[in-house]
């Protein structure tokens, strides 16, 4: 994988920030916070997508005939069945 070089501005504060996150040893060096803030920001709009993706599938699949309590159910079934 390339590496691209970028430069950016920050304020005074943020840049404290960022040497604490740094001098706190979870990350080696500045490139490394960022990287990891946009692979989170890259996951966390990968999450949104997907719902958004259910909520449009569950829209366009129209009203159902299934009681809520029905609906529950399944939900509670389907969430015991992958979390034990």
């Amino acid at each position: 994988m390339a590496l691209v070089k970028k430069s950016i501005t920050v304020t005074d504060r943020q840049e404290q920030w960022i040497r604490g996150q740094v001098d706190s040893g979870e990350y080696g060096n500045d490139s490394e916070y960022f990287r990891d803030l946009i692979r989170r920001d890259q996951e966390r709009n990968a999450q949104f997508r997907a719902l958004k993706q259910a909520i449009q599938e569950g829209l366009d699949s129209g009203v159902g005939d299934k009681t809520v309590k029905e609906i529950w159910a399944e939900a509670e079934q389907r969430y015991r069945a992958r979390h034990g």
